[in-house]
């Protein structure tokens, strides 16, 4: 009460206000204490007392109490009633925040049990593969071993047998009689000769040539796709093919090729690709002319060789594969002249393609009585079955064989062509 701001305010004891004594007590202005709240400024928006609806808001629409809380209880109950609609929305929206929670950590839950359940299953196929790689890896060096063991042990006995014949030789040429050179002479001369025929390779049977390719698909294992293949075959040229429908000829400005298929030193296939190859194809008769090849990697062992020749005649076709030439390099292609198309119809007489016309004429020769120059059904010179006008060949899928004789009208022919 000492203070201004609150000198007018009524003071109830905390007491009171729970038991609801203040209830229904009436409740004074604050700009004049012995005034009761009676009225309600509209403008204002706030209750006033009479002395202050005289004075302060004295040109304001004022209103009893009663009157102005049965105007705005109305507002108040439509607020009233969105605000607890959407009260209820928020408390599902909430309910459902906090299940979407409890199932997002359940399912990561469900999650990380799979995570754990595949890098368990991967690390198993990982491992299962890789002691298959290093039971491949032995086995191979095993079988190379194998090879090499049999390889010395054939150069040694070789080795052996011919030290043996070259000291005995040796020691008959110094030491013999001439009766005992001669008389040995024969058998001597057939073993030195057998085993100067032996052929023995002058390079090891295997090579040290055994790669790991960690890129390389190695299929599944476990259900698992995995990776990483041991390389150990090496191609031989020797033993690489050509394969083709006609690898010795083609035609002029049109696409041809061959297969050339990939082989080990043992001649096995080698099932990938990644090797340089290189085709040179040249004219022998003319220098500057030369066909440049197109080499497509299969992938699988194979490679295509696709070429188009510009100039007829006969080429030198070579195939290396490590600067060496593959089996069946080099060859000879020829290149003939690009398919001559027929130029005229294919009938079965002049006179009816011509649409009876006495000055028709055809490639075969055929004449006609009444002073038709073309072949008709069954006359003179007709082939009997169909053929083409422009050169006679019976044959609908052929090439050309050229122009018809001199005698023949080429403007007859012309028209029949156009018939």
């Amino acid at each position: 009460r000492r203070q201004k701001k609150t000198a007018s305010h009524t003071v109830a004891e905390l007491e009171d206000t729970k038991d609801g004594s203040q209830a229904g007590k009436p409740l004074l202005c604050p700009s004049h204490p012995t005034e009761e709240l009676r009225l309600f400024c509209e403008q204002c928006d706030q209750p006033v007392c009479r002395d202050c609806a005289a004075d302060r808001h004295r040109h304001h629409p004022c209103d009893s109490t009663s009157n102005a809380v049965q105007r705005h209880g109305d507002a108040l109950q439509e607020l009233l009633r969105s605000t607890q609609q959407h009260v209820g929305a928020l408390e599902g929206v909430l309910s459902q925040v906090e299940g979407m929670g409890s199932a997002i950590r359940g399912r990561a839950e469900a999650v990380a049990a799979e995570i754990c359940l595949f890098a368990s299953g991967y690390m198993k196929a990982i491992e299962e593969h890789r002691d298959r790689l290093l039971k491949q890896l032995e086995a191979l060096k095993v079988q190379k071993e194998n090879r090499l063991r049999v390889q010395k042990a054939q150069l040694q006995q070789l080795l052996l047998d011919m030290r043996t014949g070259v000291e005995f030789t040796e020691h008959l040429l110094m030491s013999g009689s001439d009766l005992e050179i001669l008389i040995t002479k024969g058998v001597v001369s057939t073993r030195l000769a057998r085993l100067n025929s032996i052929a023995a390779s002058t390079h090891p049977s295997v090579d040290d040539r055994i790669q790991f390719s960690p890129q390389e698909r190695a299929g599944q294992c476990c259900g698992y796709e995995v990776f990483g293949a041991i390389l150990n075959k090496v191609v031989d040229p020797a033993k690489c093919t050509l394969h083709g429908g006609d690898l010795h000829s083609a035609r002029q400005n049109q696409l041809t090729g061959f297969t050339l298929l990939f082989n080990d030193t043992m001649g096995e296939r080698m099932g990938r690709g990644g090797e340089a190859v290189q085709v040179t194809i040249t004219h022998r008769d003319k220098r500057d002319c030369a066909v440049k090849p197109t080499v497509c990697d299969n992938g699988d062992g194979t490679y295509h060789v696709s070429y188009s020749p510009e100039e007829p005649g006969l080429y030198a076709v070579c195939v290396y594969v490590k600067g060496q030439h593959v089996q069946g390099s080099p060859f000879t292609l020829t290149v003939t002249n690009k398919f001559r198309e027929h130029q005229g119809v294919f009938h079965c007489c002049t006179f009816c393609s011509s649409g009876g016309q006495k000055a028709a004429r055809c490639a075969c020769g055929g004449t006609m009585p009444g002073g038709y120059q073309g072949c008709g059904h069954g006359h003179k010179g007709h082939p009997g079955c169909p053929h083409w006008s422009c050169c006679g060949q019976v044959k609908e899928s052929s090439e050309c064989l050229g122009e018809p004789p001199a005698s023949t009208s080429q403007r007859g022919l012309l028209r029949t062509v156009a018939l």
